[in-house]
């Protein structure tokens, strides 16, 4: 879907696709090259402004990735949690019960 801002719409799809683990490595990659390639949107022989795009985009990558390692790192925290649970606690029946009321 296409918004407003076609800024908005390329960060949305960037980061889609950093936070997908099949396209994670093609987006780094991509991203490397094109900080690394001399084809900038702007040439990165103009003194201040060359440098603003790569800037961004590596500005904009550690961020996606800061991002996923931390929902990683949550996501081992909530297992091992769980795995550490007393056995005692946990329990796979079912009880039924039936409520009577009382006068």
């Amino acid at each position: 879907m296409l918004k407003l801002f076609p800024m908005e719409s390329v960060y949305s799809l960037y980061r889609k696709l950093v936070v997908n683990p099949k396209y994670r490595w093609w987006v780094i990659g991509a991203t490397l090259a094109y900080v690394l390639s001399p084809i900038d949107i702007a040439p990165d022989v103009l003194p201040f402004i060359g440098e603003i795009d790569d800037a961004v985009v590596v500005s904009l990558l550690v961020t996606e990735l800061v991002g996923v390692l931390r929902d990683r790192k949550a996501e081992i925290k909530a297992e091992t949690k769980k795995e550490t649970a007393p056995k005692e606690f946990v329990t796979t029946q079912t009880i039924d019960t039936v409520a009577v009321e009382v006068v």
